[in-house]
């Protein structure tokens, strides 16, 4: 069931994703050469806490996950497309580093992604992370009233394969409200034109993610949890919670 959100629904979906925007930029300043994905979990948890909010990660157990997700923010390293579990990995200079996080507060979920280079960066996972922006932008701008659902795929697909990336298939964006997870599914490749119409009050979490070598197949690691590409190249991967408006899309996710 698809629910059509309120105003008042959209401007508290703002604050959670307040909340959002507020760690993913603390961990992002944070992230260093010696640093641990754990400590970044850490960065994340205390946000949560002083903002009188929950993780909608934490525990979380889709039916594909052999065990419950352990930690609030997912950290994907590298060749890691998305789902990583944050352990005590230190990062190294170049690491492409991509964090997934949700906040839930009175009620309401907010869920964004950000990709960036830890020290010096090559130009190629520059390229990588700005091109998967970019599909983000695209698949944002595609999402109107009126428009289509596979506008918004299409948009991404067709800005990701344009520029010689990979799309893992299957993988995309959902609705997101009450729950991190609600419909619809939002593809990061499709046909214009096409799924569920867009209209105010629909939220979408739009999430491009993008590999360097092309394709479309991934492997899941031993840990039932993170993707990896396939030929051991990088991974981006860009997000932000969006409410389709009369004025155009909200983005929530943002300070």
């Amino acid at each position: 069931m698809i629910e059509i959100k309120s105003d008042a629904a959209l401007d508290a979906m703002r604050e959670a994703g307040r909340v959002v925007a507020t760690a993913l930029a603390a961990m992002r300043s944070e992230a260093a050469v010696g640093v641990t994905l754990a400590e970044l979990d850490e960065v994340a948890h205390e946000i949560l806490r002083k903002a009188g909010a929950r993780s909608p990660f934490l525990h979380y157990h889709p039916s594909f996950a052999p065990t419950p997700f352990p930690a609030v923010i997912c950290a994907s390293v590298n060749d890691v497309i998305v789902h990583g579990i944050p352990d005590g990995y230190r990062l190294r200079d170049g690491d492409l580093v991509s964090i997934d996080f949700g906040a839930e507060l009175d009620g309401w979920t907010g869920d964004a992604a950000t990709s960036f280079i830890v020290g010096r960066a090559s130009p190629q996972d520059e390229l990588l992370i700005e091109t998967t922006e970019k599909a983000l932008a695209a698949g944002i701008a595609a999402a109107s009233e009126g428009r289509r659902i596979g506008d918004i795929s299409n948009a991404i697909g067709t800005l990701a394969r344009g520029a010689g990336y990979g799309v893992p298939a299957g993988f995309g964006g959902h609705g997101i409200g009450r729950h991190m997870h609600e419909d619809p599914h939002v593809p990061n490749e499709g046909k214009p034109g096409r799924g569920l119409r867009m209209r105010p009050g629909l939220v979408l979490a739009i999430e491009p993610m993008l590999m360097a070598g092309g394709g479309s197949s991934y492997e899941v690691a031993p840990d039932g949890w993170a993707l990896k590409t396939v030929d051991a190249t990088r991974a981006a991967h860009a997000e932000h919670t969006v409410a389709i408006t009369h004025d155009g899309p909200r983005i929530l996710t943002v300070p």
